[in-house]
């Protein structure tokens, strides 16, 4: 037994109460008492039982109506619910008690040795599931370490490339395949990462889509764009089909968007060099529950989906062989992402194949939507970006150097600090009008840094842009409770550090 095997025994008469008590503690257990429903829940919140002995027919509520109120409250909801009943003792009341919640159904008069019996079985289940609650919760508080990790490093990759780019724009042709294949292989990288927290945050149920009409043939055709170089890299021929007007949906662009990239890449890598890759986007009429859908295809002539497969390609984890060329590459998330953010739009996807080496079809049907109304804007004439001071502030001295030469490129006038107590003291001495501020620094968090600043009269005007290897929805939310202005994840590229100086200024 364990600290945790505390037992709530519940029961309005006094004498029933009494002897399942004496027979628990004969057991070993530590057992406490309520006589109504509105006791037991009482304690339930209070003392945190392990488990509940809750018998159905109670002065004030039902013991079905405990068992409900415990399982949907998130205090209680992980107690354990053995409910016991001399009253309500057929087939269907123990279906509506399980149904409930309740985690097992014994008809009364029960035997000392078979309450004991399954008392220790739950709890035994109990252990285990406690356990495996906080093994999920390690793994996710590694994967979001992790992915600090891989981002620090890949952002002073990927924007000293940047640099040279903008520092010789006109590189011989070798030198810029070698430029593009790094960023390219840190894009990767970051993709892999982003791919690994995304599981994360399914798994634990945090995924949020961010709903508005989505135009779906432009956004097709920029995420064809953005696959098109991967693809015609392994020499694929590619082709697109999509209607001549807009198809709206109602859904989330960057997801859609992730979709679309998913089904293409995997189509390029499971499609021998050389190959035929087709994205159509169309819409059916009464294509899923007799509503119009708006349809996108995503056919190659690779190494096809053996029928014993086709149930499991959208399984985590799972992939079905690789082409010959090409080491077995990816995580087989890519579509066990697709699945679940489809469900979350309401759709559906399918695959189709006509078995191994005859290539493959990914069919997504969404419902269609309806065309915002916009009202025109006022045009106005183009402004240049005025020059301005910035703060970066970052404890890796190649990140921090190589986001501030990007801005001094782009004109900025900008001066760097590796620890939060510099960070605050030269913010103070020269107020900046933007800081770009790390979350993970060796004397203070990014937090408290942000925080100090804002207490400073002199940096009223100062924005503050948190950024950090840290990019889970509730990492951003964290940021902007500590005052900042906006959260940017690493690597931040020259476009988007310049999209936030722009934005907050």
């Amino acid at each position: 037994m364990t600290s945790n095997d505390l037992i709530l025994n519940v029961d309005d008469t006094e004498a029933a109460r009494y002897a399942k008590t004496r027979v628990l503690q004969r057991a070993g257990f530590s057992v406490i008492e309520a006589a109504s429903g509105a006791e037991a829940l009482a304690l339930a919140a209070a003392q945190r039982p392990a488990l509940v002995l809750l018998d159905t027919k109670l002065p004030d509520i039902s013991g079905f109506d405990v068992c409900a109120q415990l399982k949907q409250h998130p205090d209680t909801a992980m107690v354990l619910v053995l409910q016991t009943s001399a009253s309500y003792v057929a087939k269907p009341d123990k279906v509506r008690a399980l149904d409930i919640g309740a985690d097992n159904y014994l008809f009364e008069p029960i035997e000392p040795e078979e309450l004991v019996a399954n008392v220790r079985a739950l709890l035994r289940l109990g252990h285990a599931e406690r356990a495996l609650r906080d093994m999920n919760r390690r793994k996710d508080e590694f994967l979001a370490i992790l992915a600090h990790e891989l981002r620090n490093p890949l952002g002073p990759i990927r924007n000293a490339v940047e640099l040279l780019r903008q520092l010789a724009p006109h590189a011989p042709p070798g030198e810029e395949n070698a430029r593009q294949m790094i960023i390219r292989q840190t894009d990767h990288m970051v993709r892999l990462v982003d791919d690994l927290l995304d599981v994360s945050r399914i798994s634990q149920g945090k995924i949020a889509l961010r709903l508005a009409p989505v135009e779906l043939v432009e956004l097709a055709r920029a995420a064809l764009e953005s696959a098109r170089t991967a693809l015609e890299r392994r020499g694929h021929t590619v082709t697109a089909v999509w209607p001549s007007g807009p198809m709206w949906v109602c859904g989330d662009g960057v997801r859609l968007a992730q979709i679309i990239g998913n089904l293409l890449n995997n189509a390029g890598k499971f499609t021998p060099p050389g190959g035929r890759v087709e994205l159509e986007i169309v819409c059916e009429a009464g294509a899923v529950e007799s509503m119009d859908s708006a349809v996108i295809r995503v056919t190659d002539n690779g190494i096809g989906i053996a029928p014993e497969q086709i149930d499991t390609i959208f399984q985590l984890f799972t992939q079905a062989g690789h082409a010959p060329d090409r080491v077995q590459d990816g995580l087989g998330i890519g579509l066990s992402l697709v699945r679940t953010l489809i469900g979350l739009h309401g759709g559906q996807v399918r695959a189709r194949s006509g078995g191994v080496g005859c290539g493959s079809t990914f069919e997504v049907w969404l419902p269609l939507g309806a065309a915002p109304h916009v009202a025109p804007a006022a045009s106005a004439p183009p402004q240049r970006a005025a020059a301005r001071h910035v703060l970066v502030v970052d404890d890796s001295v190649d990140a921090a150097e190589m986001v501030a030469s990007l801005l001094e490129f782009s004109g900025h006038h900008v001066t760097t600090a590796h620890n939060g107590a510099d960070a605050i003291a030269l913010a103070q001495e020269a107020p900046p009008d933007i800081v770009f501020l790390d979350i993970g620094l060796p004397d203070m968090s990014g937090m408290q840094a942000a925080s100090a600043m804002r207490r400073l009269p002199a940096l009223d005007g100062t924005r503050l842009v948190a950024l950090s290897g840290y990019g889970q929805e509730s990492d951003r939310e964290k940021a902007l409770a500590a005052g900042f202005d906006h959260h940017l994840t690493k690597p931040a590229t020259l476009e988007t550090l310049r999209a936030a100086i722009g934005e907050l200024t």
